[in-house]
């Protein structure tokens, strides 16, 4: 009983500090850990423990019910164990990967650097709509024999804009990230 009690304490003291890294980090851009340990993607630490802790009351309340089988207390002490040592190490981490040099060029940049580039970006978007517009007209008025090279060239101002609109809603996203976080 006193390892139960360890173990729960033990618990306790994961969610504190998973909430004080939550709070100071914010939602991670991707998944923490491999969605066979932990249910679904998730980019926080919290659920994490909470799911953490929702295996062991699994595993005390088939204990209690008689339910438990060897395989099943095998299987459920595993993943508990599973768990806690992701939990603990993606905790051990976190002094580390402060200091380690940010590899996304968009931590560094001014949020204000950011909206310029957005707004360069729209009007882009704006001036190859205009081209594709164009294009399609060209296609449509073109003699027979230059009816390949229009497709061509609209084909190519499509895929511009297709990249124009890609790397738009990334910044979207950075600027959504950014604002969230600070």
């Amino acid at each position: 009983m006193t390892q139960l009690k360890q173990l729960i304490s033990t618990l306790d003291q994961l969610a504190i500090q998973a909430a004080d890294i939550d709070r100071s980090r914010g939602e991670q851009p991707q998944a923490l850990f491999d969605d066979r340990l932990f249910h679904g993607s998730a980019k926080l630490l919290v659920p994490c423990v909470k799911e953490t802790k929702s295996t062991l009351e699994t595993l005390i309340r088939e204990q209690e019910t008689g339910k438990l089988t060897t395989l099943r207390a095998e299987y459920l002490s595993e993943r508990l164990f599973a768990q806690m040592s992701a939990i603990q190490r993606e905790l051990a981490t976190q002094a580390i990967r402060k200091k380690a040099p940010q590899h996304h060029s968009f931590y560094q940049k001014p949020i204000n650097v950011i909206y310029q580039e957005l707004a360069q970006h729209q009007d882009w978007e704006r001036r190859l709509m205009e081209m594709v517009i164009d294009k399609q007209n060209a296609l449509n008025s073109a003699p027979p024999f230059a009816q390949q090279q229009a497709q061509q060239a609209l084909l190519v101002t499509e895929q511009r804009l297709e990249r124009c609109r890609a790397a738009k809603i990334k910044l979207e996203n950075q600027i959504t990230y950014r604002e969230r976080n600070q």
